[in-house]
Parts: C-alpha cells; structure tokens; sequence
C-alpha cells in the first residue's frame, strides 16, 4: 500500500511538473493559444547526446526547444551525414515541419547537444493552430530562419574551401556548448562534414600553426572569438 501511494504521489508530482513547465513556456502570448499548448503538449528532457529523432521515423510531433540546444544532422540512406544547423530556446525545426506538412518520414537526425528542454506539439495539431496569428508568425519565422542558415551551410558546400567548412562547424559547436573546448575526436568531425579523417586531421594542423585552435588529447580548443 505505502508503495502504490509512492508511486501516485510521483507521479502526480511528475503531471504536475509537466503542466507547470508547459505554463512557464515564455515563447507565446496569446493567452488562446497557450491554453491550447498546454493541454496538448508534452514536456521532455533529453539528456546529452541523445537522439530525439532520426532518418525513416514517423514525425508525430514539432519540437520546440525550451533549455539546450539541439543538433540537427542530414543523414543518407547509407548513412553518411552533414552537419546543417542548431535548434536554441524558442525555435523549431523547419526539416521536421517541411515532413510532417507532406507526410513525409523524418530525414534529418536530431541530437541534443547538451542537457536539453522541449515541448513536442502534435502533428495533428500543427496546422489548426493556424487560426492564432501568432502560431502562424512564429511558424514563418522558423522557416526563414532555418532557410537562411541552410543556404549558408550550401555556400560553404559549394563555394568554399573545407578549412572554411571546418571553421563553421567548429564555432558553431562551441556555441551550442557555450565552451571553448570540444570534446571531439577527428573522427567524428570527419562523419558530420561528410570528409576524410586524414583531411580533417591535416586541416587542424593547419589550422592549429595559425592559432586558430589548439589540439589536444580528443579534445579541440577553438582560439578565435
């Protein structure tokens, strides 16, 4: 008996929790639309380096991103990847509403680069949500933002050298980690640029002698501000 009512009053606790940490949401003002967030969303942590999401899953939420930062990864079907964009407090993936709007399975892996926060808004409810101008601005906003940040990661693809490449990743690695130092083996940076590890490796040094970085034992230190 003391052991059922343990478990009711944790997880009551936990509801609780999960409605008060839906309320505290300071994204929206619309006072409809937050009445409407709260009763159907769901608050999740998600602890760093785990996948919120990957390549063939079904979207059956939106997330929103309230603590951390989330990594979003473009992966093929044979498994090589290329590092596209951060998710911060307050914004959405567009990859994830681009799928969900055409019924499409996710083709992005999503991974949270630090302790993170979202709220996961159902599908189903994405487009009723219409109706509030806000949802409707903020949806608009989240696409442009994203759209303009892939086009960079595409100019650098495109039109830049893989120094230029490198660089990129790793300024914006240290801003999601709100550090300067990295946690990175050359290997796993080679994966996400979609390069060879000896070309990676290469580059660092490099990169190093103009005190760019400055490397360690797995682990990459980012100089420049």
């Amino acid at each position: 008996m003391i052991v059922i009512t343990f478990l009711y009053i944790y997880l009551l606790y936990g509801v609780i929790n999960n409605i008060k940490m839906i309320k505290n949401n300071a994204i929206f003002s619309d006072p409809d639309l937050n009445s409407d967030i709260e009763k159907n969303a769901k608050h999740k942590l998600i602890e760093k380096g785990a996948i919120l999401i990957k390549p063939g899953d079904d979207i059956i939420f939106i997330p929103i991103v309230l603590k951390g930062s989330i990594r979003i990864i473009r992966q093929d079907e044979d498994g090589q990847e290329v590092f596209l964009y951060h998710l911060y407090p307050g914004q959405t993936c567009a990859m994830s509403l681009t799928c969900c709007q055409s019924g499409k399975k996710s083709m992005i892996k999503a991974i949270a680069e630090i302790d993170s926060e979202i709220l996961q808004i159902p599908v189903r409810l994405s487009e009723n949500w219409f109706k509030y101008p806000e949802w409707k601005a903020y949806i608009s906003s989240n696409y442009n933002n994203r759209f303009a940040e892939l086009l960079q990661v595409i100019d650098l693809i495109a039109f830049s050298n893989m120094d230029k490449q490198l660089l990129h990743y790793l300024e914006e690695r240290s801003k999601a980690l709100n550090t300067r130092v990295l946690e990175l083996t050359h290997q796993e940076i080679a994966d996400e640029l979609h390069a060879h590890r000896e070309a990676i490796s290469r580059l660092l040094r490099v990169m190093e002698q103009k005190k760019l970085v400055k490397l360690g034992r797995n682990n990459i230190e980012v100089l420049i501000a």
